[in-house]
């Protein structure tokens, strides 16, 4: 590795933790060395592990170690360091000490700076008072009179682990990926999945292969979903997902399930002004034109004798699968077929046909 200066950012494999540090492969004869406790939360848990990557600043070559920080803690800050962290973009911890005209009064080591209300939190702004004695990170915008005029950012510094968060995600989340997620919310247009904390669509129209009009009746918030990734557009960061590109396509066995001739017991899915839609499975809709209704013209109002929901026999015409279509015509359901049939088998006199004057005279 090239001589590293001051403020360079790298990025390293860990290649040990410690009790108080982590260890960086710099591909040279040293390794390099991070506090420990820029990465453990407030239950002692550290977030990295041997293996993972890191991005940190270098800020000096101390007893013979290189040492790295991902951000100037609060409390081990000089005018030199913060220099050098302005110069060098590297984040500094700083204590929101209390709200001043425009903004927020903000202590860096032994200095004072600015965080104007703009420059502080990212999108879910909190109200002033919520962020009076915390430490958060701040990116120093500007440094000026020896550090006696210093302005802060919070929100450049969340904005940049965002940036990063989208990066990270978005090389799982791929079109054509199957991903797992859980339900956040349902909304009248379809549902929004969790998805590695990201938000991700489901359309109403990608629920299922039948027409979903109520998505309550399909899904519930907190359910785990797996979901096919249709679309993506990062800029916008904007993610659709789909659950019917996962179940089995209907119109792949439709010729084998419906030949002509076939009849079948359907549900009136749609009335138009040219007929009827009838559906014989989810996702699959025939249609009984109004010609193929007895009685029934162009100046019909068909609304009015048939309704959604309705069920209907009918027969199957033609099934096209190129055009996605299949025609359909009224029938009469098989059990009115198969009491026809005994009916008049039950009539029939030693094998003749059925007269319907002769069985009259055998009556009386």
């Amino acid at each position: 590795m090239s001589r590293l200066t001051p403020g360079q950012e790298i990025e390293a494999v860990v290649v040990a933790v410690t009790n108080d540090c982590v260890f960086i492969d710099l591909n040279a004869k040293s390794e390099g060395i991070i506090d420990k406790a820029e990465f453990t939360d407030k239950e002692g848990q550290c977030s990295l592990k041997e293996g993972d990557k890191v991005k940190a600043f270098f800020t000096g070559e101390r007893g013979g170690e290189m040492r790295f920080t991902t951000k100037l803690s609060a409390d081990k800050t000089d005018n030199s360091m913060l220099e050098q962290a302005w110069q060098s973009g590297i984040p500094v911890e700083g204590k929101v000490e209390k709200e001043i005209k425009g903004g927020f009064e903000v202590k860096l080591g032994n200095a004072r700076a600015f965080c104007p209300y703009s420059q502080m939190g990212f999108r879910q702004k909190e109200e002033a008072a919520a962020y009076i004695g915390r430490v958060l990170t701040f990116k120093i915008q500007e440094y000026k009179e020896k550090g006696r005029n210093i302005l802060v950012s919070n929100r450049a510094v969340m904005e940049a682990e965002h940036r990063q968060q989208l990066a990270d995600i978005s090389k799982n989340i791929t079109v054509g990926s199957v991903v797992k997620g859980r339900v956040e919310s349902l909304q009248s247009f379809g549902a929004f999945v969790d998805i590695d904390g990201f938000k991700a669509l489901l359309p109403i129209s990608q629920v299922g292969r039948g027409r979903v009009e109520d998505i309550s009746t399909v899904l519930q918030v907190g359910q785990e979903v797996q979901v096919e990734v249709i679309s993506t557009d990062w800029e916008r960061e904007r993610v659709s997902v789909s659950l019917k590109s996962l179940m089995a396509d209907p119109w792949d066995t439709a010729s084998q399930k419906y030949p002509a001739g076939s009849k079948h017991t359907g549900t009136i899915a749609r009335v138009t002004d040219y007929g009827l839609f009838v559906t014989l499975e989810p996702g699959l809709d025939g249609l009984v034109h109004i010609s193929e209704l007895q009685g029934e013209n162009r100046n019909t109002n068909l609304r009015v004798k048939f309704k959604a929901g309705s069920t209907m026999e009918v027969a199957v015409k033609d099934v096209d699968l190129d055009q996605r279509r299949i025609s359909l015509r009224p029938a009469s359901s098989s059990q009115q077929d198969n009491d026809t049939a005994q009916f008049l088998g039950s009539q029939q006199d030693d094998g003749e046909t059925y007269n319907p004057f002769a069985a009259l005279l055998k009556k009386k």
